[in-house]
């Protein structure tokens, strides 16, 4: 059993302070197709450079102000899977610059994730959608590997397992083969999170059927819980999704719904609020918790103040 008392609490991506300053800190700088393939190469470098630098004033921002649980953006390096890294121009400044972004976190104990988006399906049953989504997992394994990160789930990659496609032990088996053709870089960081629709994967669903059979991470998200229960109470699935962590404090995520929020009905009820206002339960359980709001670090420092005495460290 954990402590509840070494909580932390973490944001993603984009910190609401520093993009509002002048010169603008963001790390998700990137554009459009056709203006990739006017200016190429030299303007990704560039991008891509500058998003770097910016993570590092992210970094050193959240240090300050007492976050140690930060989701790095996908973003970082525009149309990454067009080219090979190290053919930037700017190649060896960027990798300097990432390493000294892992270093900073390393010796600030700062847990860096990433989430990388919903195209990323090793369900799917079309090689080509497969091949591309182990393509843009490995940039991100290869990121993280340029930053020094571990090869662990502390320093996790997560994503949706992806489509049922009429069938989801199947789909559950393609995922747990397909598994097996990614990087080391990936397949050490690997975790998984459950859905959102009933017609998708539970807890239950990704216990029973990837977390037996590869033994990766599940990560417990509470909103998505909420309308795909499989069958067990929220105490109950969170223990099932810890009970899938080996040596490494657990990840959850917490959102609430914008629906309720804005008294909106006609807002689709798992679309996430800009803030978090209800007591985050773990029952007792030690997880670092990834708060998916809209306000960023803005929703985590509001929380703290609506519950002084939740025991969490931020």
């Amino acid at each position: 059993m954990y402590i509840n008392s070494m909580n932390s609490m973490g944001y993603a991506c984009i910190n609401m302070n520093l993009s509002k300053s002048k010169p603008r800190v963001t790390t998700n700088r990137s554009m459009i197709k056709r203006t990739f393939t006017e200016k190429g190469l030299p303007y990704a470098s560039e991008l891509t450079l500058q998003n770097c630098k910016d993570l590092l004033t992210i970094l050193k921002w959240n240090n300050d102000n007492g976050f140690d649980f930060f989701r790095m953006s996908s973003d970082i390096i525009p149309w990454a899977s067009e080219y090979n890294i190290c053919d930037l121009p700017d190649y060896d400044e960027i990798k300097s610059v990432l390493k000294e972004c892992g270093d900073f976190a390393t010796d600030n104990n700062i847990r860096i994730t990433t989430h990388p988006g919903p195209f990323n399906v090793l369900t799917s049953p079309h090689p080509h959608v497969v091949d591309n989504c182990i393509k843009d997992l490995s940039i991100h394994g290869e990121v993280m590997d340029m930053m020094g990160l571990s090869r662990t789930p502390y320093n996790k990659i997560n994503i949706h397992i992806g489509g049922v496609y009429g069938d989801k032990v199947s789909a559950m088996d393609r995922f747990c083969k397909n598994f097996h053709r990614l990087p080391n870089s990936v397949k050490s960081r690997l975790t998984v999170e459950n859905d959102d629709k009933s017609s998708m994967y539970s807890v239950v669903d990704l216990y029973e059927g990837v977390y037996k059979v590869i033994g990766i991470p599940i990560v417990f998200d509470y909103h998505h819980h909420r309308f795909n229960t499989g069958g067990l109470s929220e105490e109950d699935a969170l223990e099932v999704a810890i009970s899938t962590w080996i040596d490494v404090v657990p990840v959850v995520h917490y959102s609430e719904s914008r629906s309720i929020e804005q008294e909106d009905d006609k807002i689709r009820p798992q679309a996430h609020s800009d803030y978090v206002r209800d007591y985050i339960n773990t029952y007792g359980n030690r997880v670092d918790i990834m708060v998916e709001a809209k306000a960023k670090e803005l929703a985590v420092l509001k929380y703290k103040e609506l519950h002084p005495l939740h025991s969490v460290t931020i």
